[in-house]
C-alpha cells in the first residue's frame, strides 16, 4: 500500500511538472453523471455552459477546457480512482465538482499531495477545506443554513422540534448546528432522529415524528430522489394536516423536487442561499440563458453553485496560471455578485459568505410553486468554523 501510494505521488509530481507552460488549462469536474443522483452532473455542467456563454473560454492568458468524469453518487473509491485519472491521465490542473461530502474527503490527500486547487461545488460538511488547503468551497455548509433556520424558528413561536438527518456528514452537522441554536434560545428538541442513507421508505419515521406531535420538524436529506420521497411522506401521513411544520435546508429543491410535489409542498419551509426566485437582474439572465440553452431545465443551487464555481477557477486561472499555491492565495478574499445575491471567499477557511433566505413554497402570480424568500440572513458564513 505504502508502495503503491508513493508511486502515485510520483506520478502527481511528475503530471504537474508537464505542460506548465501550456496554453490551455484543463478543469476536471467530478460528479455522478449516471445513477439516481445524476441530475446533479447534468446541473453542474449546464451551469458551466452558460457561464462559458457569458465569459467564454479564456481566462487571463489561458484558454480553459473542462474534462468531465463520473463519480456515479455517493462513491468514495470511484471519486478517488476518476480524480487520479483526471490528473495523470488527463493532465488536469484544476478540480471542480464534488457532490457528496464522503467524495470529497476522500481525494484531499490527492490535491494535497498534487497541489491542484479545487472547487467544491456542493459537498457540505463543514469540516471539508480542512482536509486540504487547496479546497475552496462554492456552495454552502449545513451548519449554515440551520443555525439561521433555528432563529427563525424561535422568532416565529416555533418551541418544539423533532430533528430527522440522514446519516452521513453534513446530516449530522445540520443536526448539531440546529439544536445548539435552538435549544440556546429556549427551543425544546423532542426526539432525534438519524436515518440511513439509502433510506426509500420514511413511513416509519414519519409515524414516529407524528406520536412525538412537535411544532415542528426538522429535517435534511440530500436533494434529489430520497427529498422527494421523504416530503412525499410527510404529507401522505398525516404531519402536515397535524399541524407539524416542515422546516428545512434546501431539500424542496426547484428543478428536483418542488414541482412533482405539488400542491402538498405549499407552506414547506426551507434555509438556503439560492432560490430560483430570487429577485435580481443577474438572476433573471441567469434564468434566461439557461432556458436558451438547454429549455427543460430549470435553475437550482447546483446550477448556481457551478456558474460561481466557474468564476473562481477562472479568477485563479487568470491570476496564477498552473501555480496552486498562488491560484489558492488569489481566491482567498474574492468578492462578487452572484445571482443568489453579494458572495465571498473566506481568507481564512475558504469556505463561502453569502446571504441565507428563509423560503415558504408558494404559487407565484402564474400559479406556479416556487420557493419564495420571506426573511433574509445576510452574509452568513461558515458557522461550523465560525470562531
Amino acid at each position: 500500500m505504502k508502495k503503491h501510494f508513493l508511486g502515485l505521488c510520483a506520478a502527481l509530481a511528475l503530471a504537474g511538472a508537464s505542460g506548465a507552460e501550456a496554453d490551455t488549462i484543463k478543469v476536471g469536474i467530478v460528479a455522478p453523471f449516471s445513477g439516481p443522483f445524476a441530475i446533479y452532473g447534468k446541473q453542474f455542467k449546464e451551469g458551466l455552459e452558460v457561464f462559458v456563454k457569458d465569459y467564454g473560454t479564456k481566462a487571463g492568458a489561458h484558454d480553459v477546457e473542462f474534462v468531465y468524469k463520473d463519480s456515479t453518487g455517493p462513491n468514495p473509491d470511484v471519486s478517488k480512482q476518476v480524480t487520479q485519472e483526471l490528473l495523470i491521465k488527463d493532465g488536469v490542473k484544476y478540480l471542480g465538482g464534488y457532490v457528496f461530502t464522503p467524495n470529497a474527503l476522500a481525494v484531499a490527500p490527492l490535491i494535497t499531495q498534487s497541489q491542484t486547487p479545487t472547487v467544491i461545488f456542493n459537498a457540505a460538511t463543514s469540516v471539508i477545506t480542512k482536509k486540504s488547503p487547496f479546497f475552496v468551497r462554492t456552495s454552502f455548509t449545513l451548519p449554515q443554513n440551520s443555525g439561521p433556520m433555528a432563529d427563525w424558528a424561535i422568532a416565529n413561536g416555533i418551541k418544539t422540534v423533532v430533528t430527522a438527518v440522514t446519516d452521513y456528514g453534513p446530516g449530522v452537522d445540520a443536526e448539531k448546528t440546529f439544536i445548539k441554536e435552538f435549544e440556546a434560545k429556549g427551543g425544546k428538541i423532542v426526539d432525534k432522529i438519524r436515518m440511513p442513507i439509502k433510506t426509500t421508505d420514511f413511513a416509519p419515521f414519519m409515524q414516529r415524528i407524528k406520536s412525538d406531535a412537535p411544532n415542528a420538524l426538522f429535517v435534511f436529506i440530500p436533494a434529489g430522489p430520497t427529498a422527494f420521497s421523504f416530503t412525499k411522506s410527510y404529507s401522505d401521513n398525516g404531519l402536515k394536516a397535524a399541524g407539524i411544520q416542515f422546516l428545512g435546508t434546501g431539500d424542496v429543491d426547484d428543478e428536483t423536487t418542488l414541482q412533482a410535489l405539488g400542491d402538498a409542498a405549499i407552506g414547506i419551509k426551507t434555509a438556503y442561499p439560492y432560490s430560483a426566485a430570487h429577485k435580481s437582474a443577474l438572476n433573471d439572465k441567469l434564468i434566461a440563458e439557461l432556458a436558451a440553452l438547454h429549455p427543460d431545465s430549470k435553475a437550482n443551487f447546483a446550477t448556481v453553485d457551478a456558474y460561481d464555481g466557474a468564476y473562481v477557477l477562472y479568477k485563479m486561472i487568470a491570476a496564477a496560471g498552473t501555480d496552486g499555491d498562488a491560484a489558492i492565495k488569489a481566491a482567498k478574499g474574492l468578492k462578487w455578485e452572484s445571482a443568489r445575491g453579494p458572495v465571498s471567499i473566506d481568507a481564512n477557511n475558504r469556505s463561502i459568505t453569502e446571504n441565507i433566505y428563509i423560503r415558504e413554497v408558494a404559487k407565484n402570480a402564474k400559479g406556479e410553486l416556487e420557493n419564495k424568500e420571506i426573511f433574509t440572513f445576510k452574509d452568513v458564513p461558515d458557522l461550523g468554523q465560525a470562531k
